[in-house]
């Protein structure tokens, strides 16, 4: 007998990229799956939010975690090769992205009003784009 759906609710998501599943109050729970726009070749922006911190867990595969420093215009670029399980909490006005595995899936938490008008874009130059390839290169061996 399945439980009342007003007591639980389950949920899920397999297909490629970024679905929300759970939306309550001031939060939001999503999944971000592989998805070739991410792949390190493809990198060509990073995102801040303006007004939420934002957490991220890795439950399958691999994801390497972008930092780029400044405020305005994204600066010097960090990576760090996330462990699954760990939790990773990229905060307010941090410019950030991503590189998955093809098996990769990621548990997102964040504000349920995160969008595009508080979360801008900020494009990267030739230069840091290759940076975000070496530096996956340095972590994971070479590209898969």
């Amino acid at each position: 007998m399945a439980i009342d759906g007003g007591l639980l609710e389950i949920r899920a998501y397999q297909e490629e990229g970024y679905r929300p599943l759970v939306d309550y109050s001031a939060w939001r729970v999503a999944v971000l799956n592989y998805i070739d726009e991410l792949l390190p070749e493809n990198l060509a922006r990073m995102q801040r939010h303006d007004q939420t911190d934002e957490v991220f867990v890795l439950l399958a595969g691999r994801c390497i975690l972008f930092i780029g420093e400044g405020r305005e215009a994204v600066g010097r670029i960090q990576a760090e090769d996330m462990q699954p399980f760990k939790l990773y909490n990229v905060k307010k006005g941090a410019w950030h992205t991503h590189t998955l595995s093809p098996d990769c899936m990621t548990l997102i938490v964040e504000n349920c009003d995160t969008n595009d008008d508080n979360s801008p874009y900020a494009a990267l130059s030739s230069e840091q784009q290759a940076e975000i390839v070496a530096l996956t290169k340095e972590l994971w061996g070479g590209l898969d």
